[in-house]
């Protein structure tokens, strides 16, 4: 048997491994950019809780922040300074009454800038069109923090 006719007769060997390393690859780079925004999201999502924490708040959940904002801050950072989203801060900031009952309040400053901290981490590029809102509403320390 010579070497040339034992390579054609078991090309598809040759064919399948290059099929094979060339199916590895590609779930390699897809596994990896997978993993990639994984920590990033989860990065993100650990500077969040460290300002809840440092603002005073208790640490809240990571998995739950990274599965609600991912990596770009989702919803949130769609378009957080219209006039629907204004709106609905100041629904939001009322007595918590319904229908005719509801009454606006002053907001605790402090709570009203938890999602300028969330777009000040995910989205900064928003965070000036926010801060401009928020400063319209007139806000004060309302919450009683027991230290």
């Amino acid at each position: 048997m010579s070497p040339t006719r034992f390579a054609s007769e078991h090309k598809w060997i040759y064919v399948g491994a290059i099929v094979v390393l060339v199916a590895l690859a590609i779930i390699g780079v897809v596994q990896y950019e997978s993993v990639k925004s994984t920590n990033e999201a989860a990065e993100k999502a650990n500077k969040l809780a460290d300002a809840a924490e440092d603002a005073g708040y208790p640490r809240p959940d990571t998995e739950v922040i990274q599965r609600a904002l991912g990596t770009d801050g989702g919803i949130v950072c769609e378009d957080p300074a219209t006039a629907l989203r204004s709106a609905l801060w100041k629904i939001n900031v009322s007595n918590g009454a319904a229908f005719v009952g509801q009454r606006p309040v002053i907001g605790d400053t402090k709570a009203l800038r938890a999602e300028a901290k969330i777009l000040e981490i995910y989205c900064p590029d928003k965070l000036d069109t926010f801060k401009d809102r928020l400063d319209d509403l007139k806000t004060d320390d309302t919450v009683r923090r027991d230290a």
